[in-house]
């Protein structure tokens, strides 16, 4: 009973590891280690109840704490990305507490069970004593910059939503060994990026052209290529353009390197939105940060949707007007055209498929490529691979 005392005591005097106190598992802990003139009945429902939520997560307690530091936030690892000095008296506290999660994290179902009157069946969760948490905690940190903390560490894409940064539950997975074509075109924003992750300059990118010509898929493929070496995608709505200062103001002191992704940009007239978009990209009050670049994607190589009739208007300086409404599209340092493939381009991407997805041989396969092209509205490599995908599902 002395030992879990002393733990109770020790846990509770968490400054810098307090927020794995917050876990839902770490709670029903406590509770169940707080022993004091409790019934055994009582202990029975604690201990069944802790069991019950650890065994939800994991059968391995040690594991489960050790996820728990591995992803935590806290006012060490945000001084260390920083790069600021940390005083001893830090260092004492995070070797102290990590002692104590070390010694949480070895104690077993019979050391619980021990201090119950109760011979019944009771489940039990399993433990890895070999852990040492201060030497595994110091080698995740010496990979901060690679590995992130908090959210950012075990998720890679995510959506900025009502002013939070949501990670995406279900990411696109998509390789850049499964793009077929447009090489050139993407070869520039990966040399572009590569130079973001390794700290050279690095230009705001447009990805313009046709639908389905794999704008998108490329950003997302980019990510998950480089997201061992510290990149991460945070896709930002249109709606959400006035709110991209904040947002970048959050990341300035995170250790990653970020790409704000805006799909399907446009604008239906000149507003507030292309302002605070301009601003941006071209400097402005809050400027950018090294640690964040604007990826944005579009059919439209000019962004500002314009009308004749806006054009014959009434306004005394038009062209003034004009130049104003399509310079937005001049603020990205590299604008990229993805256009729809010529016939040849588009039976490359097909028979490129085709050995990727592992299809049969299949007679005709260039005519029935063109016709389901055709009968699409184009060629495109959204058509390519729904063509082909349809064609292996009918194997």
């Amino acid at each position: 009973m002395k030992k879990l005392e002393q733990i109770n005591m020790k846990i509770r005097s968490f400054v810098v590891f307090n927020n794995v106190l917050e876990d839902d598992v770490m709670k029903a802990f406590l509770n169940m280690i707080d022993i004091k003139e409790k019934s055994d009945i009582k202990k029975v429902e604690e201990y069944s109840n802790f069991t019950r939520k650890l065994l939800e997560k994991s059968e391995n307690f040690s594991d489960y704490i050790w996820n728990l530091i591995m992803f935590d936030e806290n006012i060490y690892v945000r001084k260390l990305a920083s790069k600021e000095i940390i005083s001893n008296m830090l260092k004492q506290c995070v070797l102290h507490e990590l002692q104590t999660l070390q010694e949480i994290a070895t104690i077993t179902s019979q050391d619980i069970r021990s201090e119950i009157e109760y011979n019944g069946f009771m489940a039990e969760w399993s433990t890895n004593i070999e852990y040492d948490f201060n030497e595994m905690y110091e080698e995740r940190m010496e990979k901060l910059f690679t590995v992130g903390y908090g959210i950012y560490s075990n998720n890679i894409m995510f959506t900025y939503d009502k002013g939070k940064v949501v990670p995406v539950k279900y990411p696109d997975n998509i390789k850049l060994s499964s793009h077929i074509g447009y090489e050139r075109e993407r070869k520039r924003i990966i040399d572009n990026t590569y130079a973001f992750i390794k700290g050279k300059p690095a230009a705001n990118v447009l990805l313009y052209g046709d639908a389905g010509t794999g704008k998108s898929s490329t950003v997302k493929a980019i990510v998950n290529e480089y997201a061992n070496e510290g990149l991460r995608m945070i896709e930002v709505r249109k709606g959400d353009l006035l709110e991209i200062p904040k947002l970048i103001e959050e990341l300035a002191n995170n250790p990653l390197k970020f790409i704000l992704f805006i799909d399907d940009l446009s604008f239906a007239k000149n507003n507030e939105e292309i302002g605070a978009l301009k601003a941006i990209l071209e400097g402005s009050v809050t400027a950018k940060t090294s640690n964040v670049v604007i990826y944005a994607t579009s059919n439209r190589r000019h962004l500002v949707q314009e009308s004749f009739s806006e054009r014959e208007g009434d306004d005394i300086h038009r062209n003034e007007t004009i130049q104003e409404q399509i310079s937005l599209s001049d603020r990205f340092g590299l604008s990229i055209c993805f256009s729809k493939p010529g016939k040849k381009e588009y039976l490359d991407i097909i028979h490129g498929l085709l050995e990727e997805y592992e299809v049969k041989d299949i007679e005709n396969i260039d005519m029935l490529a063109e016709q389901h092209a055709m009968s699409r509205g184009g060629r495109s490599g959204r058509t390519a691979r729904q063509f082909v995908e349809y064609l292996k599902s009918i194997e």
